[in-house]
């Protein structure tokens, strides 16, 4: 079975790429085209039956951005289940909230810089 861009998930994918978030757009702007080690990022990848926010297959990373709607408790239930169905694949999640994105760029890279570049080093965030 298929795991990686279902067809099940197209339309969502594309909805999302169209309508993307300030925070979405500015680390975007960072990750897109290589700009990022060198790394090929995608944005709204399909999962399984979800929807990642940026995902590198080389690395096999996730990175997702959460607004406040992901502190509410169903919210935190759903984060958690797709969290560790990612673990299930292998694949690590870094998680950051849109003010981080907004208000500290920098520093976001930088932590994802160094979860990439040194990961036995880093606590991941979830």
């Amino acid at each position: 079975m298929r795991t990686i861009n279902r067809i099940s998930t197209k339309d969502r994918r594309s909805e999302l790429r169209k309508n993307q978030t300030e925070a979405e757009r500015k680390i975007w702007s960072r990750l897109r085209d290589r700009r990022f080690m060198e790394l090929k990022f995608n944005r709204q990848t399909g999962i399984g039956s979800y929807i990642a926010d940026f995902y590198c297959a080389e690395k096999k990373l996730v990175i997702e951005l959460d607004g406040s709607q992901h502190f509410e408790e169903i919210a935190i239930e759903y984060d958690k289940k797709r969290t560790e169905y990612f673990q299930s694949l292998g694949i690590r999640v870094l998680r950051y909230n849109n003010g981080d994105i907004l208000m500290n760029i920098d520093d976001v890279m930088n932590n994802i810089y160094y979860s990439i570049a040194e990961p036995e080093n880093i606590m991941e965030k979830e």
